[in-house]
């Protein structure tokens, strides 16, 4: 049942990104609304297929590379509609859209079977800190889908082009606070992922660190927005500089999620 959810939603996150695309060039406002509407219908989709996926495993369904992809498009999705919630940034659901899809699609063609628990893994902390560190990494995407639509914007407007882009997408102010709130909401988030995580390895391996690629990893991504951040409040950081790095330090965070589990040995080689 939980499959079928998973295809149902993936299929709603398609036709909401079509329907995306379409008022992206015809910016239609009542096709903009539907969208919307679509995009929320797949999210609620999505989150009886975890539901489902939850009773059908006995744990939460975040442990093997399918699960962690699927949850992570999830709370990409949620992490936007919240965000809509509160402040309207044009276009940015058209962006948020394909991520989702590109997302779901990758966790389509990745193995579906439910793998037993390892002991390590038998613990609390799993929903805990492994929730909080993805849900970080979705406020994180929309920090970079909001510096690439910067770097979109401000390349037409030094070129003195307005093409595609530049009717099409917020100006560069918004851009950069819509930087500045997912930086600001994904940040804490991220430390207390780091955090949970620390207690959690004292807790199975009977240290706090180790310097395991994943968690050498996790600290060099976590430096690079704590950097963002100090630079920020500090010296006022703002613009091309602060959405290049916001860029950088999501490539880093992706990394971290996947790219250490299949490239690197160590205690944390079960994630892949």
């Amino acid at each position: 049942m939980s499959f079928v959810l998973f295809q149902i939603s993936c299929i709603v996150y398609l036709l909401s990104t079509a329907t995306y695309m379409v008022y992206f060039f015809s910016e239609k406002k009542q096709i903009r609304q539907l969208a919307r509407q679509v995009f929320f219908v797949a999210a609620a989709l999505h989150t009886l297929n975890i539901l489902f996926r939850y009773l059908e495993a006995g744990h939460t369904p975040i442990t093997s590379h399918h699960e962690t992809i699927s949850f992570f498009a999830w709370a990409t999705a949620w992490s936007y509609l919240s965000f809509r919630w509160r402040y309207t940034v044009k276009n940015l659901g058209t962006f948020v859209s394909m991520l989702v899809v590109l997302l779901m699609l990758v966790a389509a063609f990745s193995s579906r079977e439910i793998i037993p628990l390892s002991p390590v893994l038998q613990s609390w902390w799993l929903p805990v800190h492994a929730s909080i560190t993805l849900v970080a990494y979705a406020f994180l995407a929309l920090s970079c889908i909001g510096g690439l639509m910067y770097l979109l914007q401000e390349r037409e407007i030094k070129q003195k082009r307005f093409g595609l882009f530049y009717s099409r997408l917020p100006s560069l102010e918004v851009l950069d606070k819509l930087n500045h709130h997912c930086l600001s909401a994904g940040f804490p988030l991220l430390t207390l992922g780091l955090v949970t995580g620390i207690l959690w390895a004292k807790q199975a391996w009977g240290a706090y660190w180790h310097w395991d690629p994943k968690e050498t990893w996790s600290l060099v991504t976590w430096f690079l927005y704590a950097g963002v951040m100090h630079q920020r409040f500090t010296i006022g950081w703002r613009g091309r500089r602060a959405a290049m790095i916001s860029i950088i330090a999501f490539v880093s965070a992706m990394f971290t999620l996947w790219g250490v589990s299949f490239l690197m040995k160590g205690v944390h080689t079960y994630a892949s």
